[in-house]
């Protein structure tokens, strides 16, 4: 599944072999070069993922993680770390700073792609490709499919998102606004109304193998998906 990952990079040749191998495993990219241009471009688009160099001009890597880390719109922002420096002390303090992983220069592509491939799996489970399956409910974000009791349910591209971060975080009620940043981008500005359109179809789609009952609406808080279904009496 594709994701938007921003790069902190000031060195020129390391920023554009990150990109270049981003980009060709399908991933959107948004590169900066300094803490400043990369603030101006989280304001515009919340990326799902930033790699960080410790050492930039002005601000410096560490100073920006505890910054992002400060602000409720970024706090949950995956963040890996690159660097030179590799002793404990420094993974440490890059750590504590509020990255989520740590990964030494040099690098192969290979390593630093099973790095963000474990870091999403971990903190944002929607972005990965891997099959999901809440007891008889399977998703399978590769080939876009989805199954209840085996039978393949027809399901519009929104639904299809929003199942997928409703099965990857189950018992834990969202409200509107967290739905639409969460499925829609934060950049997105649609109506919070849109949500209840959405879920209806989401609902409706999941009605004829009985998974419709997964999804709660929790009055005056949003909605939650429950990983047990509910038995209703004939």
């Amino acid at each position: 599944m594709s994701t938007t990952i921003l790069v902190i990079e000031d060195e020129p040749a390391i920023q554009e072999l990150i990109s270049v191998n981003l980009s060709y495993a399908g991933h959107k990219v948004l590169r900066a070069f300094d803490a400043e241009q990369a603030q101006t471009l989280i304001r515009a688009e919340l990326p799902d993922l930033i790699l960080l160099d410790w050492m930039l001009p002005g601000a410096s890597g560490i100073t920006l993680a505890k910054k992002l880390r400060s602000d409720d719109r970024t706090r949950q922002v995956p963040i890996i770390m690159l660097t030179a420096k590799g002793s404990e002390h420094d993974k440490i303090e890059g750590l504590e700073a509020g990255a989520d992983d740590y990964i030494t220069k040099p690098f192969s592509p290979k390593e630093l792609m099973a790095r963000i491939k474990a870091v999403l799996r971990r903190r944002a489970p929607q972005l990965t490709d891997d099959i999901v399956k809440i007891g008889t409910l399977s998703l399978d974000p590769a080939t876009h499919r989805v199954t209840g009791d085996g039978v393949t349910l027809t399901i519009g591209p929104t639904e299809f998102r929003l199942l997928h971060f409703f099965m990857t975080h189950t018992e834990r009620v969202f409200s509107r606004a967290q739905l639409l940043d969460q499925v829609w981008g934060d950049h997105v500005f649609v109506e919070e109304r849109t949500v209840d359109v959405h879920i209806r179809r989401l609902r409706k789609a999941l009605e004829p193998t009985g998974h419709d009952s997964h999804i709660e609406t929790v009055r005056g808080a949003g909605y939650r998906f429950t990983a047990q279904k509910p038995v209703h009496p004939n």
